[in-house]
């Protein structure tokens, strides 16, 4: 019989390429991994693992149970999290991964809210970005992802005809397999330092910005950016770029170029120095809760997702 334990060390295995490695992230002696990967093996049946030297890599039986350990390890979790609830235990944990400005706007809310009325339940928190945050989901490394996702991902809200179609129905294929609960609407602002020409005015055009130097950010808003900005008629002239929201205003303030953040990043960062402008055409992104199905149905999971949309709500 393939224990859960094993499975959480051949996923290791596999995703650090030596026992070694796996061992440290595991917490636990390089023996042991050895041990547990011969425990699997006599249990699967045949090799899973091929040793050449220092390298190592999967069998095809490897490959397919590596495949399948993600919702395996997923539905136990999610097994024992609610057998313990029917049980009457309400102790329980919850894994959160977030990106940085939801982390400083609606996660303190949502955590407060959630150690006041049930103090039993854990809640653990790490940051990542979409995809990755996504992607740790799917594996089974968190129980409770919040997202976003720009105007169907493929241009300015709004956008319409094929093109915007078919970036909507790629978006929405994107999380199918998921639980998603959606949370807010989040306008992108421009940023300009307080000395431009463009500091003064209530709106600005995106084309108006054209010959500017850009801070630009995250890996996905980058793309986005330069998306929203060849929608306008030009190509943005990217001088730096960092996933830190507060060097983004920072960058802005001292007058090294200008810059579009998510207004919860700017309710996050104390923006000295720097004038915000509404930006034309509307640039929005989707922030969501995502969770897989099967831990939809976990108390403390659902408890999580129903703070954080009371905290959106605020």
């Amino acid at each position: 019989m393939i224990e859960a334990r094993h499975l959480r060390v051949l996923r290791a295995v596999a995703g650090t390429g030596s026992f070694s490695a796996a061992a440290r992230e595991l917490g636990c002696t390089q023996p042991a991994v050895s041990q547990q990967m011969k425990a699997l093996e006599q249990s699967a049946g045949t090799p899973l693992l091929i040793r050449t030297g220092r390298e190592m890599r999967l069998t095809q039986a490897g490959e397919a149970l590596v495949r399948h350990a993600a919702g395996i390890l997923a539905g136990l979790t999610a097994a024992e999290e609610e057998v313990a609830a029917i049980a009457g235990l309400r102790a329980g944990r919850v894994r959160l991964v977030s990106f940085p400005s939801g982390s400083s706007t609606l996660v303190p809310t949502a955590l407060a809210a959630m150690r006041a009325e049930h103090p039993g339940t854990r809640v653990s928190l790490v940051e990542a970005e979409p995809p990755r945050s996504v992607e740790m989901l799917r594996e089974g490394d968190c129980d409770v992802a919040l997202a976003f996702r720009y105007g169907a991902d493929g241009g300015p809200a709004g956008a319409s005809g094929s093109a915007g179609s078919a970036a909507s129905a790629a978006s929405v294929a994107e999380w199918e397999d998921l639980v998603v609960r959606p949370l807010l609407t989040d306008r992108l602002v421009g940023l300009v330092p307080e000395g431009h020409r463009l500091a003064g005015a209530e709106r600005v055009g995106m084309a108006e910005l054209a010959g500017e130097p850009w801070i630009a950010g995250c890996p996905r808003c980058r793309r986005h950016l330069v998306e929203v900005c060849e929608e306008v008629g030009f190509t943005p002239r990217i001088d730096f770029a960092t996933d830190d929201y507060p060097a983004v205003v920072g960058l802005v303030g001292a007058g090294l170029g200008v810059a579009v953040l998510p207004e919860l990043a700017v309710e996050s960062v104390r923006a000295k120095g720097v004038s915000t402008l509404v930006v034309e055409p509307a640039v929005e992104r989707e922030v969501v809760a995502l969770t897989l199905p099967d831990l939809a149905r976990v108390p403390a999971v659902a408890a999580t997702m129903a703070q954080l949309e009371r905290a959106a709500a605020r």
